[in-house]
This record gives C-alpha cells, sequence and structure tokens, in this order.
C-alpha cells in the first residue's frame, strides 16, 4: 500500500492568491522581511521529521477519533490570512475577516433557520458552550444546568468553573437522554437550562428535542443545543424520520454550538456560538441599544469572552462556504451524506459477521460494536487485542468504555462481571469513507483472526 500524498499542488494557487493580496497594499513604500531561508528551510524539513510520528488522520484507513482533514480551500485561505495574521477581537485588528466572520456566521445561523441572531466564531467548542451556559446562568441565577450522562463532558466541567450546579440525566438504550428522568427533574422547579445533544461524541446519537420541546410548554427553562459535532448533519436527507424531526425543530431552541473544525471543512480550532436572540449581547457588559447587537459596526470582541481570536480562522471558513454552499442538495451535503452511508453500510456488515456484536443502529456517522463474547470482561479484552491488531493492518479505530446500564437491553445474554464494557468505536467523518468500507471490512476480519491467534 502506498504511502498518502499530501496536497502539494495548490500551493501554486496559494502564490498567484498571495500576489492578488499584495496588490491592495501597492501603495505602501517597499518593505520585505529579512528571512534566512537556508535556516528555515533546516528547520522546517526538521519539523517534518517530527510531524511523521502521528497516525495518518487524513487516510480513510483512519476511522478513530473526529478528526477530518481541512478542505484545501480551507488550508489555503488560512495561510493567505496569516501573512497577515488579523486579530478579529476588534475590528481595528481584523477589519476584513471581521467582516467575513459575520457573513459566515450568519450563513451558519440561517443553516438553522435564524435570520436574525447574535454569535461568532471561538477557539473551539469548549469555548463557544461555555459561552452559553454563562449566558444560562446570567438569565437563570441559581439554576441547575443539566444535560444526558452520554454528553460531552465539557458541560459538567465548565459549570464547576462556572459556579453552577450541573446535574446529568440517565440515558436510554439508545444513548440519548431519557425523558423520563429529565420530566421528573423538571418538577422539582430548579432547572435553567436543559442542554440537549445533537450528536454524543461517544455513539453519534441524537436527544430527542421535539419531546424537550414538548416539556418545556409545561416547565419554564432555556434549551442550548449542542450540534459541536452533529450540527452540519442538519443539510443531511439519509437520516431518520425520528432524527430528522429533532433537526427541524432546531430553530426552537435558544442557542446553538456548532464546531467548524469537525464536520465543517476547517482547521483547528474553529467553533461557533449562536444565540437567537440578539439581546443576550446586553450581558457582555455594556449599554448599548438592542439594535446594535445586529448591526454592521459591531465590534465581535464586545459579544465574546475571547479576547485574542485568529482572523485566519475566519477567513478560511467565509472561503469554504463560498466554495460549498451550506445549502441541502449541495455537494458539502451530499459528502456528509456519504459518510452517513458510509456508517450504515459498517453497520450492516459487522451485523452479517458473526465475529461482532453491534449495539444499536448509528444516528450519524459513528459506528460502535465489539467482538463476541460471553462476558463484559471478555468482551473488553478482545475489543484491546483487535484495536491493535487492526492498527497493525494500518485500520485505526477507538476505543470507548460503557455503562452496562447503556447496553445490558441490547445484549441480554452476557455475563455482567464488571460494571462497563470496553467496545469499539469507527467515526466515518470523511465521505471517502464509503468507497473504503471494503477495505475497513477486510482488515477488521483480518484484525480479529490476528487477535484469535495471538
Amino acid at each position: 500500500m502506498g504511502a498518502i500524498t499530501f496536497d502539494k499542488t495548490t500551493l501554486a494557487i496559494l502564490a498567484e492568491a498571495l500576489e492578488r493580496l499584495d496588490e491592495g497594499f501597492r501603495d505602501l513604500p517597499a518593505f520585505a522581511p529579512i528571512i534566512d531561508h537556508e535556516v528555515l528551510r533546516a528547520v522546517l524539513l526538521e519539523t517534518a521529521d517530527r510531524m511523521q510520528d502521528n497516525f495518518p488522520y487524513q487516510h480513510p484507513l483512519y476511522a478513530g477519533q473526529m478528526l477530518k482533514p481541512p478542505h484545501p480551500v480551507a488550508r489555503l485561505a488560512y495561510a493567505m490570512a496569516q501573512t497577515i495574521n488579523p486579530n478579529n477581537h476588534a475590528l481595528d485588528g481584523g477589519r476584513a475577516s471581521s467582516a467575513m466572520e459575520k457573513e459566515a456566521v450568519a450563513h451558519i445561523a440561517a443553516m438553522f433557520g435564524w435570520h436574525e441572531h447574535l454569535g461568532h466564531l471561538t477557539g473551539g467548542g469548549t469555548m463557544a458552550n461555555l459561552e452559553a451556559l454563562w449566558t444560562a446562568g446570567r438569565l437563570h441565577p441559581g439554576k441547575r444546568i443539566v444535560a444526558s450522562q452520554q454528553a460531552h463532558y465539557t458541560h459538567s466541567r465548565i459549570s464547576e468553573v462556572l459556579g453552577l450546579s450541573f446535574q446529568a440525566i440517565t440515558t436510554d438504550g439508545r444513548a440519548r437522554m431519557d425523558m423520563d428522568a429529565l420530566e421528573a427533574v423538571l418538577q422539582t422547579g430548579e432547572i435553567g437550562t436543559v442542554v440537549v445533544t445533537m450528536g454524543t461524541t461517544a455513539t453519534g446519537s441524537v436527544d430527542p428535542l421535539p419531546d424537550v420541546l414538548a416539556l418545556r410548554e409545561k416547565y419554564d427553562f432555556r434549551i442550548h443545543a449542542d450540534a459541536a459535532y452533529g450540527g452540519y448533519y442538519n443539510l443531511v436527507g439519509n437520516l431518520t424520520p425520528e432524527v430528522r424531526a429533532a433537526y427541524d425543530c432546531l430553530n426552537q431552541v435558544d442557542s446553538i454550538v456548532i464546531d467548524p473544525h469537525k464536520h465543517g471543512l476547517q482547521p483547528f480550532g474553529c467553533g461557533c456560538i449562536l444565540f437567537k436572540d440578539p439581546a443576550v449581547g446586553a450581558l457582555y457588559k455594556h449599554d448599548s441599544p438592542y439594535t446594535y447587537f445586529s448591526s454592521a459596526e459591531l465590534h465581535l470582541g464586545e459579544i465574546s469572552l475571547e479576547c485574542s481570536r485568529a482572523g485566519a480562522s475566519a477567513v478560511a471558513l467565509w472561503a469554504t462556504q463560498r466554495m460549498f454552499p451550506l445549502e441541502r442538495g449541495g455537494p458539502f451535503a451530499a459528502d456528509l451524506a456519504k459518510c452517513r452511508q458510509a456508517a450504515l453500510t459498517l453497520y450492516a456488515m459487522l451485523n452479517d459477521n458473526l465475529r461482532f456484536m453491534t449495539v444499536f443502529p448509528p444516528q450519524l456517522d459513528i459506528v460502535i460494536f465489539a467482538p463476541t463474547g460471553s462476558s463484559a470482561s471478555a468482551i473488553s479484552r478482545r475489543s484491546r487485542e483487535i484495536f491493535d491488531a487492526a492498527a497493525a493492518e494500518n485500520l485505526h479505530l477507538a476505543l470507548a468504555s460503557f455503562p452496562q446500564t447503556l447496553i445490558e437491553k441490547t445484549w441480554k445474554t452476557i455475563e455482567w462481571d464488571q460494571p462497563t464494557v470496553t467496545v469499539l468505536r469507527s467515526c466515518l467523518m470523511k465521505p471517502e469513507h464509503l468507497d473504503w468500507i471494503e477495505d475497513i471490512g477486510t482488515a477488521l476480519e483480518a484484525a480479529a483472526s490476528a487477535a484469535v491467534m495471538g
């Protein structure tokens, strides 16, 4: 098998774009930085040697963690912007890139049906969720934050940082927030915000948002949608009716987080926080009128808890969305649909293979499965063995641990000799995964055979 072929042909396009950028500064006196190119070359080649110590994240045989290579247009736009290195904290530090950020964020908001909103980019989903929960705490002081047990751990951690009370809600047999358990907690009157996860990072499960909205009619609370991983699936048509219904309700929540550096083809780190009501901008300690928060003169730093932020992230996102508009039926949505189909295909293959057991059908593009076994400890041991054997076949998966309470209803015959079980997890985030499913299946079969022999 050949090595990864990294994209190098587009560097000529970058050089052409830099020439075009340079034309905007022709009136300035000539200036060129002094660079020792021989030293630069030596250091960069040494850096390349060090970077070889990596998993092949770009390759379709990497199907482990949530690592999706940025599109060339994002990489090149980012590199071009870095020659100026704008700071989007204030308009003076990033005039063009701030305008591009507002446009790019508005397109993301429109994807959820929000044509009036307040939002900006962040360094990632953690910071974006922090702003959402900070706002929630300000609007419902003293009230508790709740999220499912399968929600990202960042919510409990952020709540602790902000001094907010947090409670995890049990999940059903498909790793979604249990509605009976949620209502029992809501009846206390102590809940200020319910975090709904649109694609958990462990299993890709989507919380039943329509049911949460129905509960909001009975109880007073905010809804924050953590769509950091799954948000872009709003554009995809090959979802189950149940999941589609959840996405169709997203325009009714109070805030949304989405990570363009996951499915949005961006380099790390690029997150995004959106608020449905622009008036929440008043919480950022100034006395501007409501209309200011949707004004073209708005400084992004005035509605952000972060200060310095890379304007290059906004430039890269803007360029990507120009090339791939966020529209149903477009090329971007079609590639996401391939990721979803890859997961469905792998799930079907595993169900037909007596060597493996599945847990539940994928709701997005994550598949969790395990080798067959009679006990939780045996399954956990075999999962780790196959994980190592698969890596030897150049197939890179992930391991995940789940509690007995989540899986016992599906795996009814195994002995629970320990409270958790370790399983294999495959995150099929690249559209190319669909074309490589047979290769992934072959490598899995070889890994299972090698693990038995070992």
